[in-house]
């Protein structure tokens, strides 16, 4: 007979694993798993009710639901070479050695997440895929 083992004791709260962006050699970012609890939780930071007359409505931050989102999300980067992130959002680098990095940091995260639709359905897809939390140990 086997041993009655909670699935709620074996859950991580978090995880997060390394991902190379497609067609950018050496640009990796750490990304974090995130639950259906989490992104509930997230959307609930984002809301905030408010009387209309006699009626209460939802208010949604959508700033401030991207500004979580990002922090959850993306954990850090490297790699992220000036060449690429000309390829990403349109700006001027010319300033810089196309193969010098822009450093992660949670504003570069979410200006990238802001400006570059590319960027945001790749890490929306990486994070959304539980084989990339489970196949990694």
């Amino acid at each position: 007979m086997a041993t009655e083992i909670s699935l709620k004791s074996l859950l991580v709260p978090s995880k997060t694993v390394e991902v190379e962006y497609p067609g950018f050699p050496e640009f990796k970012i750490d990304i974090g798993y995130m639950s259906r609890e989490t992104l509930i939780s997230l959307r609930k930071k984002s809301t905030k009710n408010s009387f209309k007359g006699k009626t209460v409505q939802d208010d949604f931050n959508e700033e401030l639901f991207l500004e979580l989102y990002v922090d959850a999300a993306i954990r850090g980067w490297k790699g992220l070479r000036f060449s690429y992130v000309n390829l990403l959002v349109p700006v001027d680098v010319s300033k810089f050695d196309p193969l010098d990095e822009l450093a992660y940091s949670k504003e570069n995260a979410l200006m990238l997440m802001k400006n570059s639709s590319q960027f945001d359905n790749f890490i929306s897809e990486q994070v959304n895929d539980l084989a990339n939390f489970t196949t990694s140990s």
